[in-house]
């Protein structure tokens, strides 16, 4: 074994262990901070794991792919995730809203540019 596996070794034990054990359980905005920890980490030891092995084209071409695709699924992640929020705020504040402009229409258009005017 030399030093690039040792040093895989090591951050997938420290840094990819609490990243999946925080991305498995607690609560919504604590899987999402594992996850979002979990991709850098998985890449650092897919890279390290590339020079311990003399194989950095193969681990290499999957380092980046993970790197692309983590923000990625962090971003949908939190998009389902605030998309519930937003949900059970959105009848409230933008229903008023909405209906007043859907309701309005045409007719209220022109008065609604005068008045910000």
């Amino acid at each position: 074994m030399n030093a690039w596996l040792s040093a895989a070794t090591v951050l997938l034990v420290a840094a990819l262990g609490p990243a999946l054990a925080a991305a498995c359980r607690g609560t919504a905005a604590a899987r999402l901070a594992g996850l979002a920890l979990a991709g850098p980490a998985g890449c650092a030891v897919l890279l390290l794991l590339a020079q311990g092995f003399d194989r950095a084209a193969a681990y290499t071409d999957v380092a980046l792919v993970l790197a692309v695709l983590t923000p990625t699924g962090t971003l949908v992640f939190a998009r389902f995730l605030g998309g519930d929020s937003a949900a059970r705020a959105e009848p409230g504040s933008s229903g008023s809203g909405s209906s007043g402009s859907g309701s309005s229409g045409t007719g209220s258009s022109g008065t609604g540019a005068g008045e910000r005017r």
